[in-house]
């Protein structure tokens, strides 16, 4: 059984190098449970809210920007969150790792949407992880994806809509959400509300 080793004042963030084997949920986390992953949590508004209204799941939280990551970090002690887990990791080198029919749900909010066509093999959601997140999640797992920008949206949507091992739910979030998804979700989206931009979100079944 995988031991990890805790990095950081906090102690809630893993070493970066040991996701790269076979992730134990259990170990990591210090008992079984239903396990949610979110993919570039910024400040941590929505993991942190998540964790807090359930204290039963286990939330683990995937951030590059490590100025975002010590916030969230620092919140979630400050909390007395104790079934969240942070890592520092290209979500690409992490995905491999994480165990067939695992994680109940992922959610994807406002990834880097890489504008210039140059860059747009960067851009995270493709059809490589689409069949990653569908490998991981349990059968009924939900994938939750937002993001403001139009052109990436016309990708995303026809990606998993067209999928195989995906359903389209009828309305963003469904029954097993854990936040109420009329109130911003992410400091994006209270920005975005403010100032009138559109957004796309779309949720999505393991089929």
């Amino acid at each position: 059984m995988p031991r990890y080793k805790l990095i950081e004042e906090t102690a809630l963030r893993i070493d970066a190098e040991l996701p790269l084997d076979p992730i134990d949920w259990k170990s990591l986390f210090g008992a079984e449970g239903r396990v949610e992953v979110e993919i570039g949590i910024g400040k941590g508004r929505f993991i942190l809210a998540s964790a807090a209204e359930r204290s039963d799941v286990h939330h683990f939280g995937i951030e590059w920007a490590n100025r975002y990551l010590r916030v969230a970090e620092t919140r979630a002690v400050r909390r007395g969150l104790e079934n969240v887990r942070f890592a520092r990791i290209d979500v690409r080198d992490l995905m491999p790792a994480i165990p067939d029919a695992s994680v109940s749900a992922f959610y994807v909010f406002y990834p880097d949407p890489w504008p210039k066509k140059r860059h747009h093999k960067r851009r995270f959601l493709n059809s490589v992880m689409a069949t990653q997140l569908a490998r991981t999640l349990t059968a009924g797992g939900g994938l939750h994806v937002a993001t403001d920008h139009a052109g990436y949206w016309s990708v995303i949507e026809p990606l998993f809509d067209g999928h195989a091992d995906f359903r389209r739910l009828t309305v963003f979030g469904g029954d097993e959400f854990p936040l109420p998804t009329d109130e911003p979700l992410t400091n994006f989206e209270t920005k975005y509300r403010v100032q009138g931009r559109s957004r796309h979100r779309g949720s999505w079944q393991r089929s």
